[in-house]
């Protein structure tokens, strides 16, 4: 499975890393933090080195873009996996506009994308009763925003967790 993914700079990380206190509730808290742009399926025939030329295709002309992370939000039932899901939201119309960019090349996952994209950085995940409850007080939280230009998209393999592509903005 390959995705298009943002690399969020450190202010987020730092930011991630400074709430991980908060997600002891949770099963599972994330190591690696990235900012989902479009999830692409398995490689096409002609592997890698084709998906690469599709999706630089695709993005033909795009320019970079800004990101904000605006706050802490969760998905208490989410489509896929153990809930709950908490996040950083984040807010960036570019994003959105390189999203629908990509539906035009690659079919849209039902309930993740399309109309139901949510950018969004995931902290943690699962729990139980402990983790709803931990979700609900994160959501209350108030974070600093944390604005950044995005001038880079990777191609993420999740096969071998690795980069193996990146994609510099305008393209």
């Amino acid at each position: 499975m390959y995705s298009l993914n943002v690399p969020v700079p450190g202010e987020v990380e730092r930011l991630a890393e400074d709430l991980r206190p908060a997600l002891l509730d949770f099963d599972t808290i994330r190591e690696r933090h990235t900012l989902l742009c479009k999830r692409l399926g398995d490689a096409p025939p002609g592997g890698v080195a084709r998906l690469r030329e599709q999706v630089r295709t695709a993005l033909a002309g795009a320019p970079a873009f800004e990101a904000r992370v605006t706050g802490i939000d969760c998905f208490e039932h989410p489509p896929l996996g153990e809930g709950p899901v908490v996040y950083l939201a984040v807010e960036s119309p570019g994003l959105r506009r390189v999203h629908d960019r990509l539906l035009d090349e690659f079919s849209a996952v039902e309930e993740f994308e399309g109309d139901d994209y949510v950018p969004h950085v995931t902290l943690a995940r699962g729990g139980g009763v402990a983790s709803e409850q931990a979700a609900r007080r994160l959501a209350e939280r108030d974070v600093e925003s944390v604005t950044w230009t995005v001038n880079r998209l990777a191609l993420w393999d999740a096969t071998y967790e690795e980069e193996v592509a990146a994609f510099s903005l305008p393209a």
